[in-house]
């Protein structure tokens, strides 16, 4: 029995893919470009000499830029989660990492494989763009759940800085000091645009409606109410936290006791691909025998549309809405 090296290869390279778009995105823009540092952004690009309007300037620049090139071909499908993992490469940056990175992919593929050039070309292609896609969607995520878990006690700061008489902009403004990456930088930045003359309430919509966050839209409907009609803001503020608390501690429960489904949807999902890889790594000559026969490749399509379709039945069902 002979067992073919090539799909651990192709698995290897696209490893080595999404590694190495993460190296280059961590030596242009350094370490306070992650989201696991004790300074925000704002604040070390401030202490680094910059001015506050050209920090400002800058930021705004790297959360809008992303959607204003949608229309860009095959950058589409990366604008929105590039916008909300914040991601600092303007889009003609991250096409030509999508070209260097498809360069990359297909000379490990000419060097450590017999396929011909056509399948290199393609399997180049795909992991190109599908190694950014996934680096960016992995980003996307974890900083859309870091905001979640962050906003509640940004919120309860808000009011304690309420309560010991500081104004709402000094509450936000405090927030952008204390709160790390990613909710101190977007509140630094809202503190900014406040310092300029810019409503806090429209900030605050503009950034909600940005990425796509609900509480945030409580937080900037609550602001907006209270400067209209009045009230006391700190126990509007009060009230949300304690909302937003329970929504997430729901989404948790949700999530933990939908685990087990998801996780045997993505199995059932997962395994007719992990068996074909299986088969043609151990028994590479296992389809030599139908390969040319007429019926192969009609076969193989029906086959294909049955993965997808069982991949978007599973995701469904266990995509439960709260």
């Amino acid at each position: 029995m002979t067992i073919s090296a090539e799909p651990i290869i192709y698995g290897l390279i696209f490893v080595a893919v999404l590694v190495l778009v993460e190296g280059l995105y961590l030596t242009v823009f350094g370490k306070s470009i992650s989201l696991n540092t004790k300074v925000n952004r704002r604040l070390d690009l401030l202490e680094k000499g910059a001015g506050r309007e050209e920090v400002l300037e800058q930021l705004r620049k790297e959360m809008s830029q992303h959607m204003k090139s949608k229309s860009v071909p095959l950058y589409s499908i990366l604008a929105r989660k590039a916008q909300r993992a914040n991601i600092a490469f303007t889009p003609p940056q991250l096409i030509m990492v999508m070209a260097g990175l498809t360069v990359v992919a297909f000379v490990g593929l000419t060097v450590g494989t017999e396929a011909s050039l056509a399948i290199r070309a393609g399997a180049s292609v795909g992991m190109g763009i599908g190694g950014v896609y996934v680096w960016i969607n992995g980003k996307a995520k974890k900083r859309m759940a870091l905001l979640e878990e962050q906003l509640p006690d940004a919120v309860e700061l808000m009011v304690r800085s309420l309560r010991v008489g500081h104004p709402f902009s000094s509450a936000i403004a405090i927030v952008a000091k204390e709160v790390p990456d990613p909710l101190g930088t977007e509140m630094g930045m809202i503190s900014d645009e406040a310092a300029y003359g810019r409503d806090m309430g429209d900030s605050l919509k503009q950034m909600a409606e940005r990425l796509d966050m609900q509480d945030m839209r409580f937080l900037a409907v609550a602001v907006t109410i209270q400067q209209t009609a009045g009230g006391n803001l700190a126990e509007i503020l009060d009230g949300l936290a304690k909302v937003i608390r329970a929504r997430f501690k729901l989404f948790r429960r949700v999530k933990a006791i939908t685990a087990e489904a998801k996780w045997s949807g993505m199995f059932l999902s997962v395994f007719p691909l992990m068996a074909l890889v299986g088969i043609n790594v151990l028994q590479p000559n296992y389809y030599d025998d139908v390969r040319e026969t007429s019926a192969f490749i009609p076969a193989c399509l029906v086959v294909a549309g049955f993965l997808a379709v069982n991949i978007f039945v599973m995701k469904t069902l266990v995509n439960i809405k709260v």
